[in-house]
């Protein structure tokens, strides 16, 4: 499959919102077969990225409260289960597909995209496996960890009429600075999970950076598909603009002053 690879594709972090918005820009562009494939690497500012069902969770709001006081941005991404953290110190990544009929191949793209990012792990010398730790943030079984203990990926899939999106998060370094945000958003959210499970590549493998990180897979997706290096065009920016706000959490109802009471 051919490719064209978008490198640091994103990140306006005053513009909450824009990364999601164009996600779902290029997959539909793909769909319409008006793009090619495309993946999307980019470093992302501090944001927690809540799920659909995040976002229907009576506890919401007090979630979107927890995340804003903790100095993360709440957004909605496309894909997902539960809320994830983004900082300066992971890797988005957002591959959107052409597909005839999507619904037939999700867990072919699932253990392609995951195969990948195991192969890229290794390069940077740190051993990693598909699966489930349990008691993981945003539980999935196409989680990549190490030893079954630490989550260092995780992902999720959205579905267009002819293509398909396939995006998620890779931890790279500052555990801190993820728990900072995870703690309080899940314990808002009233959600039972380990923070034990959180973990980066830099824990294992001390020293590792996103530069490192992305160097390893723009080497493995160029070995396993034509890639054509690009450029975020403007076009699409703009296009994707006007949607950002559809991605933010709703502000919550002002509510009316009750009258003055008249004690004269």
């Amino acid at each position: 499959m051919h490719l064209q690879l978008l490198l640091l594709g994103g990140c306006w972090p005053d513009e909450p919102g824009l990364d999601t918005a164009l996600s779902k820009v290029i997959l539909d562009k793909v769909s319409a077969g008006e793009m090619p494939g495309t993946l999307r690497l980019y470093v992302p500012g501090r944001e927690v990225a809540f799920g659909k069902r995040d976002a229907v969770a009576p506890e919401y709001p007090q979630a979107v409260a927890a995340a804003r006081e903790a100095g993360f941005t709440p957004v909605e991404r496309l894909a997902g289960g539960r809320a994830a953290v983004f900082t300066e110190h992971t890797i988005a990544f957002s591959l959107a597909v052409p597909e005839k009929d999507p619904r037939t191949t999700i867990y072919e793209r699932f253990d392609e995209v995951t195969g990948l990012i195991v192969a890229a792990f290794a390069r940077l010398g740190v051993s990693a496996q598909v699966g489930e730790v349990p008691g993981e943030y945003c539980p999935g079984e196409y989680s990549v960890n190490h030893d079954g203990r630490l989550k260092l990926m995780g992902v999720g899939q959205r579905l267009a009429k002819r293509a398909a999106h396939i995006g998620g998060v890779i931890t790279v370094a500052h555990t801190d600075l993820l728990l900072r945000a995870l703690i309080p958003v899940y314990r808002a959210l009233n959600l039972e999970w380990r923070p034990a499970t959180v973990g980066t590549l830099a824990d294992i493998r001390s020293g590792v950076t996103t530069d490192d990180t992305l160097g390893a897979l723009k080497a493995v997706f160029s070995d396993h598909f034509e890639i054509t290096r690009d450029r975020i065009h403007s076009d699409l920016v703009e296009t994707a603009r006007p949607l950002a706000e559809g991605y933010l959490p709703a502000e919550p109802a002002a509510t009316e002053a009750p009258p003055e009471a008249d004690l004269s």
